[in-house]
């Protein structure tokens, strides 16, 4: 008799399981459990207090709900493989989010995935790295489900179907999530109304709506140009006009007719700089550089990038516009949007202008970008030898980058702007045992120690460069500006970052100084020293501009020259990407103010306080937000200042066949490359490099 009531009670069990309504509920609770588990393991969402619990664990019903109720409207067997498709469907996206996350700090979105062909080359090396076999278990409920519908142990329910029950699931899908918003809203303020971090969507309304949100924002940034005129820069003109800083007149024009050297240090972070491990120099060579009186060196200078990362930071640089809230400017927007770039600036002041990077010319769209910039000149991987072993994650190994440039820096007429790009401290920050010359620091944890091998690996191949500059006399004629383009080491590393800054823990607020990056500016007989002004890459052209003698008293640029003695506590005011800023007086990190101990002061401000953070938000937010409108709406089309001529994109090209040849042809025209100077003699064998690869 027990074995018969045993029985009875399994088929019961069975049979539960297996009606239609019985199996929705079981994928429907699975599925919420494993995206809560997910929320909780794999993000970092800074969930405080108990109503952003209760929406965290909320927020992934309502869209559920709606998806797999779909599924309720057909019958049979159909019916159980649609919310297992789904359910496949739902657990590949957040698979993805769980990897994207690990490496950037962010959710995938529609911008990001529409520009993942231009940035897909060498990530398979980091996929490699970022996966870890728990992240698998998201697709455990799947397999399962799946197994007991194939084997029958779970059959399929071919009753008629009642249409009255799906209907009522989405409608209550429907007000659970308008619910869900209401409380979101109560919380926060203004959520989908302002630029917050995506966190911010992802802990109150859930990835799915994150991804509908994301894909609503790409739409309406295709709409937008098509409906832009020329009134939009009414309040762009405004800003800038307001906000414009006067040079100072001890550096404007020192540089003038100056070679410029933009050497991009790959995800290099300012507290590299003289930063020591068992005793010994990190970087001594860009330490010193940092350090040397004709050297002026930021220390409160911050990158600024977003979802874009090192196109963001080249966007800034280049046109004082900042990347977009989800996906690239140069991506998106870069073949097709009018720009007043430095490279067209400078190109038409009679500069020579290039840019050099040691992977394919298609990554980040820049090949077709740079034409819109006015780049003349594009070095890419085509132009380079190549070997296996000399390359490693992102393009070639940068002393077997830079030593081959100098075939081509020989041959820019001068004066020159060239841009060089590495790429060896990259994530994840591996390299071959013969490159090492550093012991990795000994936080346990593999993403970041390994920081510090490649950081003085790039060291080292600025040493050598910097040594071919002086031997091939170029140093003494060329201003060198040194950069880092975004952080090393993200957020999602507390314990580690603590370690490294010889601290118990870490708050947001260090979290937001650790986004720290160097810019250093060097020539002869520049008058240096460590600036403490505040400032990010935003401000690096219109302060490059102005040393160069540029007169830009009518371009569109939402930075300023952070040299310039006009400077104030509203122009110190660094906006990040999502809306948060640091500033010498205040910082607003998350929900937080912070003063300029990092002592958390939200609720102890006086009424005049309070009023300059506000108006610190407002700038911020109003900075962001017109910079976007010229990108989105491709406002510069609508204006052109003053002695600048409209890019002619046609007139570039970067097939290296034809590109030589026009390089020649500069060269004859102009007569006063390097190589020319040289009587045609290459200064390639004056470049010396320890590369192990080339022994």
């Amino acid at each position: 008799m027990e074995a018969k009531t045993v029985r009875s009670k399994l088929n019961k069990i069975q049979a539960a399981f297996s009606s239609r309504i019985g199996f929705f509920i079981t994928v429907l609770v699975l599925f919420w459990l494993k995206t809560y588990i997910v929320y909780n393991t794999k993000f970092t969402l800074g969930v405080n207090g108990g109503m952003q619990e209760f929406l965290l664990a909320l927020n992934p019903i309502p869209f559920a709900l709606l998806l797999f109720g779909i599924a309720l409207f057909f019958k049979g067997k159909k019916s159980y493989w649609i919310m297992i498709v789904i359910d496949l469907i739902q657990s590949m996206w957040l698979f993805a989010n769980i990897l994207y996350y690990r490496e950037f700090s962010d959710f995938l979105t529609m911008g990001v995935v529409k520009s993942s062909g231009s940035v897909s080359n060498n990530l398979s090396l980091s996929i490699s790295q970022i996966i870890h076999p728990d992240d698998f278990l998201v697709f455990l409920d799947v397999i399962i489900l799946a197994l007991l519908v194939t084997f029958k142990v779970i059959k399929p329910d071919f009753k008629k179907v009642n249409y009255w029950v799906p209907t009522s699931i989405i409608i209550a899908s429907i007000a659970l999530f308008f619910g869900n918003l209401g409380l979101a809203e109560k919380d926060r303020s203004q959520l989908l109304t302002r630029t917050f971090d995506n966190n911010y969507i992802v802990k109150y309304l859930g990835l799915d709506f994150f991804a509908g949100y994301s894909t609503y924002q790409s739409h309406k940034e295709s709409t937008t140009r098509a409906k832009a005129n020329s009134g939009d820069l009414d309040d762009v003109f405004k800003f800038v006009k307001k906000n414009r800083t006067a040079p100072n007149v001890q550096y404007f024009g020192k540089a003038k007719g100056k070679n410029v050297f933009m050497i991009h240090l790959e995800s290099f972070q300012q507290f590299l700089i003289d930063y020591k491990v068992n005793g010994e120099e990190v970087t001594p060579t860009i330490n010193k550089f940092y350090h040397d009186q004709n050297t002026i060196s930021f220390d409160n200078f911050f990158n600024q990038v977003g979802q874009g990362k090192t196109s963001d930071a080249e966007t800034m640089l280049e046109t004082s516009l900042y990347g977009l809230p989800s996906g690239s400017v140069m991506t998106s927007y870069g073949t097709s949007n009018t720009f007043q770039a430095m490279p067209a600036m400078l190109e038409q002041r009679g500069y020579s202008t290039a840019s050099f990077h040691g992977d394919v010319g298609s990554f980040w769209n820049r090949d077709n970008t740079y034409k819109s910039w006015g780049y003349q000149n594009y070095f890419s991987k085509d132009y380079y030898k190549d070997k296996a072993d000399y390359e490693i994650g992102y393009g070639l190994k940068d002393k077997i980058f830079l030593k081959q440039s100098v075939k081509y820096i020989e041959q820019l007429p001068q004066p020159f702007y060239a841009k060089l790009i590495t790429v060896t401290n990259h994530y994840p920050y591996e390299l071959d045992k013969k490159n090492q010359s550093i012991e990795k620091t000994t936080t346990k944890d593999a993403t970041v120690d390994g920081y510090v091998q490649t950081a003085r690996y790039l060291d080292q191949s600025i040493a050598e460069f910097i040594d071919y500059l002086k031997k091939a006399g170029l140093y003494d004629n060329s201003m060198i500006v040194m950069y880092g383009d975004h952080y090393g080491i993200s957020d999602n590393h507390p314990k580690a970052i603590a370690q490294l800054l010889g601290k118990k823990s870490v708050s947001s607020y260090d979290l937001a100084m650790f986004q720290k990056v160097p810019f250093m500016i060097h020539m002869n007989g520049l008058q240096g020293g460590i600036n403490h002004t505040y400032g990010g890459e935003i401000d690096v052209m219109p302060t490059l501009l102005d040393l160069l003698g540029v007169k830009n008293n009518d371009t569109v640029q939402m930075g300023h020259d952070l040299l310039s003695e006009d400077v104030n506590s509203m122009s110190q005011t660094v906006a990040f990407r999502n809306g948060n800023f640091v500033s010498p007086t205040y910082s607003k990190i998350g929900s937080k103010i912070y003063d300029n101990q990092g002592k958390v002061v939200t609720d102890k401000l006086s009424k005049e306080q309070q009023k300059q953070v506000d108006e610190q938000q407002d700038f911020v937010s109003n900075q962001l937000a017109l910079s976007d409108k010229i990108v989105t709406g491709d406002l510069l089309r609508f204006y052109t200042p003053k002695g600048f001529d409209k890019v002619d994109k046609t007139k570039y090209t970067y097939k290296k066949s034809d590109a030589l040849r026009n390089l020649k042809k500069q060269q004859k025209k102009e007569k006063t490359s390097l190589l020319y100077k040289n009587k045609g003699k290459t200064t390639e064998d004056l470049y010396q490099t320890d590369a192990p690869e080339l022994k």
